[in-house]
């Protein structure tokens, strides 16, 4: 075991780290408020190369591993989550859902622009009656012979709006249930194809969340991705690897809240000393610690898991469940150390907070990853 990061790991983190500090902290506070998408800064983000971070060189990717994706996520998150769940998305779910699965025309027609940030994708999984149980698919795709006829509703569409490229989940054989469902690419442009009205949303406001509606809309058989029937296993696949993205997303949320408090700590005086010397936040602050480096440590042992092609199901379920936990926990006293200040939203803490709720719901909420833990568990 070597806990060591290598010099490209930290150049990564180094980039990373000096982006969020330079393009993403200003303006930050007024992006959530008014809740903005970050269009510029993603922009930025792709010709750094953290929108393509595993895909292939050959397709326009930086053909990192994905430890140095957990590093760069970890970093964004810190700053603003808004930002990192688009990089997220992209990344853990399309961009990898796509060079795994896809074919190679659809490789070349989608990946280039996916890995370079000039367009970004969706993952469109969740539906009004279909979030947690992702079997349940009402949207139907009707194979026609060349193509699909699509019609239903998608519901908390991460870059609903500003996405180009859209994996779309939907049943094409019911009587065969979760064996019966599809994966298909459709585009914005396609007609019939309609965006509903922004979310609005407690955190991650700067982001981009949806529902898409589909009327007739016609995709051809050329955008299925895998075998007929394969969108279930397409999907849970894919998900699997996008706990990592969203655990390092509650890692750096937890991370920058931690780092805020403890800064706080030790400017902030009462009763005649630093409240960092009062052994009621000394604690907070050494729990906040150990906390962050457990949850560090499950997110990079996923991420292990993944570069090294094992089993990464249950260790991405694991990152996830312990991560969002203390994105949570730490937001909470990080606010709580800053007192009457971390209400306000200048201090950003109070953001970090709203922010670090998601992480215990998307991408799979605690519950199922307790279900996927504990399966694994009782069948040894």
């Amino acid at each position: 075991m070597d806990f060591n990061l290598t010099e490209e790991h930290l150049m990564i983190q180094q980039a990373a780290r000096d982006f969020a500090q330079n393009e993403l902290l200003p303006g930050v506070i007024e992006r959530d408020e008014n809740q903005t998408f970050p269009t510029e800064q993603v922009k930025k983000m792709g010709q750094l190369g953290f929108m393509g971070m595993m895909v292939d060189p050959k397709y326009g990717g930086s053909g990192l591993d994905a430890i140095s994706y957990v590093i760069a996520m970890e970093e964004i998150s810190k700053i603003d989550a808004s930002a990192s769940v688009v990089m997220s998305v992209n990344n853990s779910l399309v961009c990898w859902g796509l060079q795994e699965y896809g074919t190679e025309e659809q490789k070349q027609k989608y990946l280039p622009g996916l890995a370079s940030g000039e367009i970004h994708g969706a993952f469109c999984l969740s539906e009004p009656e279909a979030g947690s149980d992702a079997t349940s698919q009402k949207t139907t795709a009707v194979d026609m012979g060349d193509h699909y006829v699509v019609n239903g509703t998608k519901n908390w569409i991460t870059n609903g709006n500003t996405a180009s490229v859209y994996l779309v989940i939907a049943q094409t054989h019911p009587e065969l249930k979760h064996k019966g469902i599809n994966a298909l690419i459709m585009t914005k442009d396609m007609p019939g194809f309609s965006v509903g009205p922004k979310e609005q949303k407690m955190g991650i406001r700067g982001s981009d969340t949806h529902s898409l509606m589909f009327s007739d809309v016609i995709v051809p058989k050329e955008n299925r991705i895998g075998e007929d029937g394969f969108g279930f296993k397409f999907a849970m696949k894919t998900l699997a690897g996008g706990r990592i993205g969203i655990a390092s997303q509650a890692l750096g949320i937890a991370s920058g809240a931690y780092e805020l408090a403890l800064k706080y700590s030790k400017e902030r005086k009462a009763f005649g000393t630093e409240i960092c010397n009062h052994q009621a936040i000394a604690f907070k602050l050494a729990d906040m610690a150990v906390n962050i480096e457990a949850a560090r440590h499950l997110c990079m042992k996923a991420a292990w898991d993944k570069d090294q092609h094992k089993n990464y199901d249950v260790s991405g379920a694991m990152a996830k469940l312990f991560a969002s936990q203390v994105a949570m926990d730490t937001a909470v006293e990080a606010v709580q150390i800053h007192g009457g200040n971390g209400y306000v939203k200048e201090y950003h803490v109070e953001r970090f907070m709203r922010d670090a709720k998601i992480t215990q719901i998307y991408e799979g909420t605690s519950e199922i990853q307790k279900i996927v833990i504990s399966r694994s568990v009782i069948a040894g």
